[in-house]
Order: C-alpha cells, then structure tokens, then sequence
C-alpha cells in the first residue's frame, strides 16, 4: 500500500466525551497502523469550553487533546484551531499545519463534523464520512442550500447507513453515490480477561435529543427515549440485570425506568475519559440497547461505535434492528430484534450459551470492524 497523507478531521474536543474520544482514536490509530502519514486536526468554529464548568475554557480543551492523542503515541500528531482566540493554533505549528494540508494527499470529515475552509479545498481527496444518516439526506431532498454546498465541498460520500440506496431502504439519495463503511475498531485496545463472567446487561446512552426531521408529512424522531419505552418490561420479563447509563436530566423517566427494574447510573462521570467508559464495557455481560427511531423506519442499516466495541471486548450485543442483519451475521454473538419476544429469545440465548456468545461476538468484530480491514478498504475506494 503506498503511504499517504491523511488528515483525520474530528470533533474531540467539541464533545468532550469518552465514546467520541474512541471513535476518533480509532482512525487515527487505524490509519498509522497502515502506515500512512496521519494527524488529527480539529477546526470546527465552537468556542471551546470545559463540560465540568460550562464556561469557556481553550485550556480545558487543549489538554483533553494531547492527553488522547498521547495515550495513542501520536502526541506530535495534532492540532486544535481556536475560534475563540481569534483561531490560534495549538498542538502543531501553525506553519507546520500549513504544511500538512498542502501535502496532505487526503482529509476525513468524520462525522461531517467540520465546515471545509478555503485553504482545505487544495486537498486532492476530501471524504465525508457520515457516522449519522438521515437528517442529511432528508435536508438535502428538501433543498437545504448549506447542506448541500456543505456535502459537494467533498470529492467523496461515505455512510454508516449501509443500506442507503438499497430496495428497502426509504432514505432519499438525490443523486449522491454513498460508499458504505463501518466503524473501525483497534481490536487489541479491547481485549478482556478470559475469567470475567459479569452479571448486568449495559449501555450508555442519552435519553432525549432533538434532531427530528420530516418527509413526505411524517416526523422521524431522532431521539432514543421512545424506543427504550416500547421495551420498558425487559428486565422484569427476563430476569437479568440490565444498567442504563444514561445522560438524561428527566427525574420522571429515571422514575419509571426505577420502577421496571432497570438500573440507572449518570453516564457523565462515566465518559469523562476513555479508560473508566472502557472498563464500563469490559465489565458488562453484554449490550443491549435500541436505535434512533430515523434509522429503526428508514431501515438505514446503521450500526453503532459503542456496540462496535462492545463485540471488540466479546461481550454480546443485543440491538435494535436498523437493517443491520443484511450486512452482519445476527444470531450468535450479535441479535438484532424488533420485538419484545426476540430481545427476550437474545436475552435466553446468550444466559444458556455465554462463552459461545462471547466468542462469537469477538470473531464478529475480528471479520467486521478491525480498523485496518475497514480502513484499508476506505482508503481503497476512495482511489488512495
């Protein structure tokens, strides 16, 4: 593979929060392990602030950055441009970043986290790498100008919705090729003892955001906390553990999760750094967790980071199905379900069967997410 360029744009220190932090950490150590050229750099215009305080804080923000990207031995490898001192580089040099993106042979606008500057359109390949469907899609089919100027900025379209512009899948394309991709995982970053056999069903999740959007008269909500809802009974009906991590300010919906028996922790000291988020996972018996409504109706054949990393860790997971199943193995390791019965016959099928499920639930990750399968693979199509 020849060497190249690759500049990895993100928003890390936007969203100061662990399950960010991995997915970015993933690409970049994904890429070096391919032996490309790599940096992350992260140009966004938000102010930068500290999650602790809610005020704005650049020192916040710059530590967290070199703290990750450090941990990952890629310390020299970063820049954060700061829109609230009147976008002063840190990390690298400002002539040094310069000098990146003018021999750069590649940028990934992962999460189309980054509005492209004049200067960064002289990068021969610029990828948008979609980590959330729909509300684009739909922007664009209802002509939202700076969607779509935002989109032809770049040279190439990926999507984690892999059943985009399939039969089955109701999202509208515009005329835009969307080149699927998965999430990268580096495997050996999750690796768990042998000997752990935990007792509670996880996930970490927020409960309400607002992203809805509409086509054709409907309201797709992008919201989680109705899909949680449809399953309030799980706990009781199976009678496993189950431990919401939940990012969510509404005491009433902590109440009644309470009183079905789900168990409630605050996900915010949680994902305050990467290790203590990954112990999380380690040490659960397996995820289960639903979908945004947007991706359970469209059929977007979206999957997510955290779930990712969960089969990394060989824990099993149990979610919602998107479309998913036309793209993984599901049955073994990995459930999708749509009922309450088939979230209960994954619950069974993993108590009867754990280390074969943990094991399945690896070999899925191994096959499907290894950061370098999944970037080589990126790399490739976009003609690098």
């Amino acid at each position: 593979m020849t060497r190249r360029t690759i500049i990895v744009m993100g928003i890390m220190g936007r969203t100061p929060v662990a399950g960010v932090a991995w997915q970015f950490l993933h690409f970049v150590e994904g890429l070096r392990r391919l032996g490309h050229d790599v940096y992350y750099v992260e140009d966004t215009l938000a102010w930068p602030y500290n999650p602790d305080t809610g005020a704005s804080d650049s020192a916040y923000t710059v530590n967290y950055i070199n703290r990750l990207m450090t941990w990952c031995g890629m310390g020299d490898r970063w820049a954060f441009r700061d829109v609230s001192l009147d976008r002063r580089v840190f990390g690298i040099s400002e002539s040094a970043l310069q000098d990146v993106f003018e021999r750069a042979d590649a940028l990934i606008n992962v999460t189309g986290s980054t509005e492209l500057q004049e200067s960064y359109l002289g990068v021969p390949v610029r990828i948008y790498l979609e980590t959330d469907p729909v509300a684009p899609q739909i922007q664009i089919a209802n002509g939202d100008r700076y969607t779509i100027d935002f989109l032809d900025a770049h040279t190439h379209h990926f999507t984690y919705g892999e059943n985009i512009g399939k039969p089955d899948c109701s999202i509208p394309t515009s005329g835009y090729k969307y080149f699927p991709t998965r999430q990268p995982v580096v495997l050996d970053w999750w690796r768990t003892p042998d000997c752990l056999c935990p007792a509670v069903f996880t996930t970490v999740s927020s409960w309400s955001q607002s992203n809805d959007v509409t086509w054709n008269g409907e309201t797709y909500s992008w919201s989680k906390d109705r899909e949680f809802l449809k399953f309030l009974d799980l706990p009781a009906r199976s009678e496993q553990s189950f431990e919401l991590a939940l990012a969510c300010s509404d005491q009433s919906a902590v109440s009644l999760l309470r009183s079905h028996g789900w168990r409630i922790s605050d996900a915010m000291p949680l994902t305050r750094d990467i290790l203590p988020y990954r112990d999380f996972i380690i040490r659960s018996r397996g995820e289960f967790t639903v979908a945004k409504e947007q991706n359970v109706r469209f059929a977007s054949g979206w999957f997510s980071d955290r779930s990712a990393t969960y089969l990394a860790a060989g824990r099993p997971v149990i979610t919602q199905e998107t479309g998913f199943s036309a793209f993984f193995p599901s049955g073994k390791g990995l459930f999708g379900f749509t009922t309450m019965e088939e979230a209960l016959e994954a619950v069974r099928d993993i108590v009867r069967d754990y280390e074969a499920n943990c094991r399945a639930a690896r070999e899925i990750a191994e096959e499907y997410f290894a950061a370098e399968k999944v970037l080589k693979n990126l790399v490739a199509t976009a003609g690098l």
